[in-house]
């Protein structure tokens, strides 16, 4: 299977990077929100209001990425065995299950998925293989916690319910 610390290493700098953008932005946002050109001209001028608004969400997503960033550097990566059940820090490889003309149901093949505490949402590539992150509170997430090699489960997508197989847990 694919080396984990790597990938997380990944995940980690793309937060930084999101991180470090964000960081600008909000620097951007606060200098405007207090700039003399956002001060009302009348009653009804809201401009400096709209900015001081964007200014705190911005701000409030920089805490939420910190905070991510912290629990992605916090993580000691444990290593999963074949009797091993999924948890967090499991790269997990699942298989669309076949159908019984021997034909997978759908768009078949495999999946590689890296349980995280944060940067879900995230795609990586390694050794030509698509691994996406999920956390465990994500629907996805949530169905694979507790599953071992072999245990099957339904997930329903746009084109229909599949049946997903757990073939490797790492």
């Amino acid at each position: 299977m694919l080396d984990k610390r790597k990938l997380l290493d990944a995940v980690r700098a793309r937060v930084v990077g999101q991180l470090d953008a964000l960081l600008k932005s909000q620097q951007s946002s606060q200098a405007g929100a207090t700039h003399e050109e956002t001060r009302a001209e009348d009653p009804k001028d809201t401009r400096a209001t709209e900015a001081s608004y964007l200014a705190r969400g911005l701000a409030d997503r920089v805490e939420q990425l910190r905070g991510e960033l912290d629990r992605l550097r916090a993580l000691d990566l444990p290593d999963f065995g074949a009797e091993s059940s999924i948890g967090l820090g499991a790269l997990v490889r699942v298989e669309e299950e076949q159908g019984e003309d021997g034909e997978t149901e759908g768009q078949g093949g495999s999946m590689t998925y890296f349980l995280l505490p944060a940067g879900g949402g995230e795609s990586l590539v390694a050794s030509r293989t698509e691994v996406r992150v999920l956390s465990p509170s994500s629907p996805l997430g949530r169905k694979l916690l507790g599953l071992e090699v072999g245990d099957e489960f339904g997930l329903d997508l746009p084109r229909g319910r599949v049946v997903l197989s757990v073939v490797e847990i790492a």
